[in-house]
């Protein structure tokens, strides 16, 4: 309770420090923050891509559609399928003329075969795995060819790594300069209160009795900052919907506590850090 005590008098005692210090935490964090955002849309928008990618095997002409149907609920069950659907003559005629609207007055009855489009199951949207669905579709007697873009996949795979890759390091850089700062920040608080520490361990204050405080002010410091942070994501996320008209994604609860609780950790490790290496210098 004492040391929930002093970590209040200190912060009433320094407000500007005390402010600095939150305020550093928290635009460390924000920039933080607003990379992981800009890397959690564009991972979205690559997923809804990703959602794009079927596979579609035409049928010969004249095939029994009780065979089709077979097929289909045979192709269903594979592990890496979602879901099969048969699409006869009409329909394949009908989202023709619906996708490519310009172009209706082309198309004629009878002009597009009936196939079976098969949706795959997510983490089986790979190059490799959506081949060996359409390798084992194309066994089928009836089936003409089989059409699933390999080229614009392998594109959007490798799209996907680099984001990964990149999105990966560019992260703990940006978390590594956060940590940083945010430690020089703190480093600096205790630094400017070396005298009361001297003070305490002349008067035979023990090592944990004058972290204590120090711990539980870096921690508020901590926690302050990142939910400032996350203000101000949340707020920069806002505006650009609003004035850009571009929907966006924002992390959920659990990333959002996340965040706070990282910042809060930093505070206190920081905090930490920097009593002990003062204390060992006295």
């Amino acid at each position: 309770m004492l040391a929930f005590r002093d970590a209040i008098t200190a912060f009433k005692r320094a407000p500007l420090l005390s402010a600095l210090s939150v305020t550093t935490i928290a635009f460390s964090l924000f920039a933080f923050g607003l990379f992981g955002l800009v890397w959690l849309n564009i991972r979205g928008a690559l997923q809804k891509v990703e959602e794009r990618v079927e596979i579609r095997a035409f049928i010969a002409e004249g095939t029994d559609i009780g065979q089709v149907a077979l097929a289909a609920n045979d192709i269903s069950k594979y592990p890496e399928v979602q879901q099969a659907d048969i699409v006869s003559k009409e329909q394949a005629l009908e989202r023709a003329r619906r996708e490519l609207g310009e172009f209706k007055d082309v198309f004629e009855a009878g002009f597009l075969p009936a196939s079976i489009d098969v949706h795959l199951r997510p983490g089986f949207r790979d190059p490799l795995s959506v081949k060996k669905v359409a390798s084992r579709m194309q066994e089928y007697d009836f089936v003409d060819d089989v059409r699933y873009g390999e080229e614009w996949i392998a594109q959007l795979y490798k799209l996907r790594n680099i984001a990964g890759v990149t999105g990966g390091i560019l992260g703990l850089a940006f978390a590594v300069v956060a940590v940083i700062i945010i430690g020089a920040t703190i480093r600096m608080a205790v630094m400017a209160r070396s005298r009361e520490i001297s003070i305490m361990r002349l008067v035979g204050a023990t090592d944990s009795f004058i972290r204590r405080p120090f711990l539980i002010e870096g921690f508020a410091k901590g926690v302050a900052g990142g939910m400032l942070a996350l203000l101000l994501a949340w707020t920069s996320m806002f505006v650009i919907e609003k004035y850009l008209r571009v929907e966006t994604i924002f992390f959920d609860r659990r990333l959002a506590l996340s965040g706070v609780l990282f910042g809060a950790m930093i505070g206190l490790a920081g905090s930490a850090v920097s009593v002990g290496r003062h204390l060992r210098k006295i």
